[in-house]
């Protein structure tokens, strides 16, 4: 049995299980900010912080450096203006597309239909204002990067140089024109198409009038044949087509102007390269008399051999309402 030593002083034994006693919030918040005692700032020594303030440094640098090697490999394997995938391998394929502008408001972004009232300027000034945001760029060809220099009047027989592209001159298009408000005042409104751009894409003409599909309208099957004995150059053309949907449509919908007068997209301006300042080429369709106050559902095709006309995959057609009151 060992006996206690009166002399050696009491040592006060902490409970671990025991509640620490109760710091005011103050005082615990001072001491999370600066520990007197310990000298910790905010729960750490200065060579803690110092520590663990290296470890992130040297482990963002190195995560950095590593998405930066993995940025710059990339790079190396794809070509800015050449598409790695082109197409049959590409999303896109190999059948355009075919669009129309103006676009109704964003608030009806799934809407296609065209409306307003011909006499009252301010009811209409929304699809005049949309077809001059458009044509901005065509009307100003020196505002779209490397234009200018790139410019080259093409024509059937004379195509574009290798890097050059075709100008594209919209005041040829009367009377669909911004000086002439695209023709909505007199009831008689312009609508604009362009195909979807796909690269290396050429388009395989119907320039052999012994070729004209059956569904061709035949109002354009003889307007190629009219152009045969006049050019035949101008068979390089991806032909335009609008009509009514229905018989009520195609009664209402009036005589149809297609511009240019090749009544189509001209064949000097495939492919499409992606050279500086490349424009899509344009048609205007005037609708010259339509039936007021009816709803006219119209449909424009684009016609080549290779192109397949699909309306619920949006191929080749577009679909569009116009209603003038």
């Amino acid at each position: 049995m060992v006996a206690k030593d009166s002399k050696t002083p009491a040592v006060e034994l902490m409970n671990p299980y025991e509640k620490p006693p109760s710091v005011p919030v103050g005082q615990s918040i001072r001491t999370f900010l600066y520990n007197h005692e310990t000298g910790a700032f905010m729960g750490r020594t200065a060579s803690s912080w110092g520590k663990i303030g290296l470890f992130y440094l040297v482990f963002y640098g190195v995560l950095a450096a590593l998405v930066a090697i993995c940025f710059w490999g990339f790079y190396q394997t794809i070509d800015p203006r050449i598409p790695t995938w082109q197409l049959n391998k590409s999303l896109i394929g190999t059948n355009p597309g075919l669009g129309f502008r103006p676009h109704p408001p964003s608030e009806n972004v799934e809407s296609t239909l065209i409306w307003y009232k011909a006499t009252d300027s301010e009811n209409f000034k929304y699809w005049v204002k949309s077809l001059e945001d458009f044509l901005h760029d065509y009307r100003t060809p020196g505002t779209t990067p490397g234009l200018g220099a790139n410019i080259y009047n093409c024509d059937y027989g004379n195509y574009p140089p290798s890097g050059q592209v075709c100008n594209v001159d919209i005041y040829k298009f009367h009377p669909c024109t911004e000086k002439n408000l695209f023709n909505y005042h007199k009831s008689a409104p312009c609508i604009f198409l362009k195909l979807n751009k796909i690269y290396g894409w050429r388009p395989d003409f119907y320039n052999n009038t012994d070729e004209l599909p059956s569904i061709m309208p035949e109002s354009l099957k003889s307007h190629i044949r009219s152009l045969k004995a006049e050019d035949s150059r101008k068979l390089n053309t991806i032909w335009v087509s609008c009509e009514g949907e229905n018989p009520a449509d195609q009664e209402n919908i009036g005589p149809i102007e297609i511009i240019p007068k090749e009544q189509g997209f001209p064949g000097y301006y495939y492919p499409f390269e992606n050279a500086e300042g490349y424009l899509s080429p344009l048609v205007a369709v005037h609708f010259r008399r339509l039936t007021r106050g009816i709803l006219i559902n119209v449909e424009c095709k684009a016609w080549a051999k290779n192109i397949i006309h699909n309306r619920h995959e949006k191929l080749g057609s577009v679909h569009f309402e116009l209603m003038v009151d």
